[in-house]
C-alpha cells in the first residue's frame, strides 16, 4: 500500500511538471503575441476615451461659447433669458454647417452612427467608414453645440469605430481580430462618454458584437477601464445623476406596476422609433419632388427646432438638466406629458434633418419623463401601497432607452451607473424586459436594426441571413474552361428561359432561385452590351459550391461566437 501510494504521489509530480512545461512553451509561442494584443486593446481603448472626452469637452465649450455661459448644465434656465431670434437662428446656422459638411465629405449626405457601426462588425471584419465617419463626428459636434435634439454616443461609437478600423488596416487584422479591437473602441468610447465601464464593455457586446465570446470579453473590459479612467481623471467618480430622495420599492406589491410600465414604454419606444424612420420617408419624399439641394435640408430642420426652442428650451442639446429634473421629481404632470410629447417631436425631427447625433440620451430623457408621468398617476391612485414616484422615473428611462437599443443587459447597467441607485434593480430590470420584449416584436428588434434592415442589410435575422449576401455569385461560379463547368449550350438555354443571375448578384439572389428553379447550376451574365441581343454567360454558380461557401460561413461565424 504505501509503495503504492509513493508511485502515485510520483506520477502526479510527473504530471504537473508535463502540465508546467507544456504550458511554458505555450505561453513561449503564444504568449506575447496575446500580451501584445492587449495592448492594442488597451492604447485603442485610451485613444478612443480621449477622442470621447474631447469630443463631449468641445461640445460644451462651443455651447457655452454660443449661449454666452460657463455652466452648460443650466442651458434650459438660461435659453430663457436669452434673445428669441438667438434661440432661433442658431440651429439654422448649425443645420447649414452640418449640411455642408455632409454635403462634400460624404457620399449621400447621411450621417454615420451607430447603425453602421453594427454593419461594419457583422459584414466588414470590424472596418467602419473613415472619412464619412470624420465628417459625421464633425456634422454631429455641430449639431449638439447649435441645439440639435439628439445625443453624443451616436457618433462617439462612430469615432471609436474609426479609430479601431485604422489600427485593424496598419496591422492586416483578420475579422475576429478586427471584431475584437472595434468593440474594444466602443467599450472605451461609452466608458469614458458616461463613466460607465461595465455599461460600456457590455454594450460593445450585446450591440455591437451581438455576441458574448469569451476570447473578446478580456480585450474590451481592459480598453472599457482604460475609458473610464480617462473620464474620472477629468471628471472624477460621480455619477451624471444625481438622486437626493432615497428610491423605496413597496416590494410584491408595486411590481405589476412595473409590468404595464415596461409595456407603456416599450409603446412609446416603437412610437418614438416608427415617427423617426415616417419622418424620414416623407422628408425623402420632399427632398426628391422639390428637387431641395441635400445641404439645405438640416438647416430646414434647425429653422423647425429654434422655432420650437422659443417656446420649449428643454429640447435644446442631450437634455441633460431636464433628465435631471425629471428623475428627481421637480416636474409637475402636465410638465412631464408635454416635455414627453415636445421631445419626441424635436428628436424626429432633428433624425429625420439628417442633423446627426445618437438616440440613447433623448431615449433616457422620453423614457424619464414617460416614467415619471406614470409615477405621479399611480403614486396618486394608490399612495398607501407606492414607494416614490421618482422610482418609476428611473425605471421608465431604463426601460425606453433599452427598447430603442434593443440592449436590455447594458442599458440596465448603464441606469445604475449613471445614477448610483443599485437598490432598486427589480423595478428596472422588470419594466426593461417588458418594454425591450414588446418593441422588438413592433419592430427588427432595435432602432438600429431597423435602420439596416431599411437599407436591405438583414442583420436582426442573424448570421443565417445576412452571410448570404456578403459573397458574389460571380467570385463562386466555374468558367467554361475549369474541370466540371456547365454546359455553355445549356447555360444559353437558361437564360433564354430567364433562369439566370447578373455578374454583381450575391448568394442573397441565387439561394431563392436555386429554390424555385430546381436546377444543379445556374448562368451568370455579364452587364446588358445590347438591350436587344442574347445575354453571353459568363459561367455558372453550382448549386453545390454555394451550399458549401454558406455552410463554410456559418461555421465560421459559429466558431467565433462560441470561443
Amino acid at each position: 500500500m504505501p509503495e503504492r501510494i509513493r508511485n502515485q504521489f510520483f506520477q502526479l509530480i510527473r504530471d504537473w511538471l508535463h502540465f508546467f512545461v507544456e504550458a511554458l512553451q505555450l505561453m513561449r509561442r503564444q504568449g506575447p503575441s496575446q500580451f501584445q494584443f492587449w495592448l492594442i486593446a488597451a492604447s485603442i481603448g485610451t485613444s478612443a476615451g480621449f477622442a470621447a472626452l474631447f469630443f463631449r469637452k468641445g461640445i460644451e465649450l462651443f455651447q457655452a461659447f454660443l449661449y454666452g455661459t460657463d455652466n452648460t448644465a443650466n442651458l434650459r434656465h438660461l435659453s430663457e433669458t436669452l434673445p428669441w431670434y438667438w434661440i432661433l437662428l442658431l440651429p439654422v446656422a448649425g443645420g447649414l454647417a452640418t449640411g455642408l459638411v455632409l454635403h462634400f465629405f460624404t457620399p449621400d449626405a447621411r450621417v454615420r452612427a451607430v447603425a453602421d457601426v453594427v454593419e461594419g462588425a457583422a459584414m466588414n471584419n470590424g472596418r467602419v467608414e473613415g472619412r464619412a465617419g470624420i465628417a459625421s463626428a464633425v456634422a454631429s459636434f455641430i449639431t449638439l453645440s447649435t441645439g440639435g435634439s439628439t445625443g453624443r454616443e451616436g457618433p462617439v461609437v462612430h469615432i471609436a469605430g474609426v479609430i479601431s478600423g485604422w489600427v485593424s488596416n496598419r496591422i492586416h487584422a483578420d475579422g475576429i481580430t478586427g471584431r475584437d479591437l472595434l468593440g474594444c473602441a466602443v467599450a472605451a468610447a461609452v466608458s469614458a462618454s458616461f463613466n460607465a465601464p461595465i455599461a460600456g464593455a457590455l454594450f460593445a457586446l450585446e450591440v455591437i458584437l451581438r455576441h458574448f465570446a469569451v476570447h473578446a470579453f478580456a480585450p474590451i473590459v481592459i480598453a472599457s477601464v482604460a475609458g473610464t479612467i480617462i473620464n474620472r481623471l477629468e471628471f472624477g467618480g460621480v455619477t451624471e445623476f444625481h438622486l437626493p430622495e432615497a428610491n423605496v420599492l413597496e416590494f410584491y406589491v408595486e411590481l405589476p406596476a412595473f409590468l404595464l410600465l415596461g409595456l407603456i414604454c416599450g409603446l412609446v419606444a416603437t412610437l418614438l422609433m416608427r415617427s423617426v424612420f415616417l419622418a424620414e420617408d416623407i422628408g425623402n419624399f420632399i427632398q426628391d419632388r422639390s428637387g431641395m439641394p441635400r445641404w439645405l435640408r438640416p438647416a430646414l430642420a434647425g429653422a423647425v427646432l429654434g422655432a420650437m426652442a422659443i417656446w420649449f428650451p428643454h429640447i435644446i442639446g442631450v437634455g441633460y438638466e431636464t433628465t435631471s429634473a425629471t428623475l428627481t421629481g421637480q416636474l409637475l404632470l402636465g410638465q412631464a406629458i408635454l416635455f414627453a410629447m415636445v421631445k419626441v417631436l424635436a428628436v424626429v425631427i432633428t433624425m429625420a434633418g439628417r442633423m446627426g447625433g445618437g438616440m440613447f440620451s433623448p431615449s433616457m430623457m422620453i423614457g424619464a419623463l414617460t416614467g415619471l408621468a406614470f409615477g405621479l398617476i399611480a403614486t396618486g391612485i394608490f399612495p398607501e401601497v407606492s414607494g416614490a414616484h421618482t422610482l418609476y422615473a428611473l425605471a421608465g428611462m431604463g426601460a425606453v432607452a433599452a427598447a430603442v437599443l434593443g440592449a436590455p443587459i447594458s442599458t440596465t447597467m448603464i441606469v445604475f451607473e449613471l445614477t448610483g441607485d443599485w437598490q432598486t434593480g427589480l423595478a428596472v430590470m422588470v419594466a426593461v424586459s417588458l418594454s425591450t420584449a414588446l418593441a422588438s416584436r413592433l419592430v427588427d428588434r432595435s432602432f438600429f436594426l431597423t435602420q439596416l434592415e431599411r437599407r436591405n442589410v438583414h442583420l436582426a435575422a442573424g448570421p443565417q441571413a445576412y452571410l448570404l449576401s456578403m459573397f458574389r455569385a460571380a467570385t463562386l461560379m466555374r468558367l467554361p474552361e475549369d474541370p466540371g463547368a456547365a454546359d455553355i449550350e445549356r447555360c444559353r438555354e437558361m437564360v433564354e428561359d430567364g433562369i439566370f443571375l447578373d455578374v454583381e448578384a450575391t448568394l442573397e439572389q441565387a439561394m431563392p432561385l436555386f429554390d424555385r428553379a430546381g436546377v444543379p447550376f445556374i448562368p451568370i451574365v455579364g452587364p446588358v452590351s445590347d438591350p436587344q441581343g442574347p445575354r453571353e454567360p459568363l459561367g455558372a454558380l453550382f448549386h453545390v459550391d454555394a451550399l458549401k461557401t454558406y455552410n463554410s460561413a456559418l461555421a465560421t461565424k459559429a466558431a467565433e461566437e462560441h470561443s
